[in-house]
């Protein structure tokens, strides 16, 4: 007899990440392997080496680099993240994987430490190793929701490095998608924001989300029929919180007003809006070598003539270059710099965040930081 339906679709959906993740790093190891080898047979082909000297200086050996990759869960001990652990814990076994877990003491709560070394300690009996629980201080820009994400990531990025992991898997699920999709509508962000989270995104792929296509009561189900105690933070259930108001008031209003499936149809939403999303940056990142002139600057009648979304990816990628924060260029600040080529009236310099500013000049639109 198989496992239960909830553990069977954890694991598989934990499985494809792993064999993406393998096929990555046998990717890598074939083509450093493939850089060492040319690189000593040029070293050893040159005359001026003698034998001795080019064994002596040879690369390092090539099993060395068949070492398995590291795969790191991020685990809070609520029911999706330890889902998400013990299903790598199963399936690491099986395939020439190394697992390991992090847990991430935010310090918002009184006993938060004792919480992340429960949570630390159920790791390790998932026999996941390296385990670490990690306490970082939380600050306040962006509000606490943001600040908390902010501190847990760069929590994750730096053990990430340490350890040298292939990859982190977090837990989100379709419904944290669902919420995502909505949190995004309510600030008219754009596509972008519509388009939810990737399945694959941070510093080369670092970060995948095996659950996206899976519901949040799979995870729960999949922990019960395992005995896998599981720890529901306060937080969530928080009305001072906007997911939190979102998930227990918003979408079960969404879904008494329009039936069920509101969940599925967002996150197909999320996948259509990111599809059309990178369709949009890759022209934009085209158009914007079109839109400029010999010496770098950008033309406005040209900008002009681009449609709005292109336009407008545009203008947002060279003030980002420009040094502007990209978490704090929001819609409305490409909309004003935008005006500029649309509705020229003569107005003068726009202000934008990491004191840069655009300005129109002579047919040319200067963005720069003051």
């Amino acid at each position: 007899m198989g496992p239960h339906p909830a553990v069977a679709a954890i694991r598989l959906a934990v499985r494809r990440v792993l064999h993406d993740v393998l096929t990555e790093h046998s990717d890598r190891v074939a083509r450093s392997v493939t850089h060492a080898t040319s690189s000593y047979s040029a070293y050893s082909a040159s005359p001026s080496r003698s034998a001795s000297s080019a064994t002596a200086t040879s690369p390092a050996n090539p099993v060395s680099a068949g070492e398995q990759p590291l795969v790191l869960v991020a685990c809070s001990g609520g029911a999706d993240s330890m889902a998400l652990a013990s299903a790598l814990a199963f399936e690491a076994r099986k395939l020439s994987v190394r697992a390991g877990g992090i847990t991430v003491d935010h310090g918002l709560q009184d006993g938060s430490d004792l919480r992340a070394a429960e949570v630390a300690a159920r790791l390790t009996a998932l026999q996941l190793d390296p385990v670490e629980a990690i306490a970082v201080r939380v600050g306040r820009g962006g509000g606490p929701e943001a600040a908390a994400r902010d501190a847990r990531y760069a929590a994750l990025d730096d053990a990430a490095e340490r350890y040298g992991a292939a990859a982190v898997l977090l837990g989100h699920t379709r419904d944290d998608q669902a919420e995502t999709v909505l949190l995004g509508l309510a600030r008219g962000s754009g596509i972008r924001s519509l388009s939810g989270m990737a399945a694959i995104s941070g510093a080369s792929g670092r970060y995948r989300r095996p659950f996206l296509q899976l519901d949040r009561q799979t995870a729960r189900k999949a922990c019960m029929v395992q005995s896998l105690p599981v720890w529901d933070d306060p937080h969530n259930a928080d009305p001072a919180y906007t997911r939190s108001r979102l998930r227990h008031e918003g979408l079960p209003a969404l879904e008494k007003a329009l039936g069920k499936g509101v969940v599925e149809a967002l996150a197909r939403t999320a996948q259509l809006s990111r599809d059309d999303a990178d369709a949009l940056d890759t022209w934009a990142a085209d158009a914007d070598a079109a839109v400029r002139d010999d010496a770098g600057q950008l033309q406005c009648v040209k900008l002009y003539a681009l449609p709005p979304a292109v336009r407008r990816r545009v203008l947002r990628r060279a003030i980002i270059k420009a040094g502007a924060p990209a978490g704090s260029l929001f819609a409305r600040h490409v909309e004003e710099v935008d005006r500029l080529i649309t509705s020229w009236r003569g107005q003068g310099a726009i202000n934008l965040p990491g004191r840069v500013e655009a300005r129109r000049q002579g047919g040319r639109l200067v963005i720069r930081q003051g």
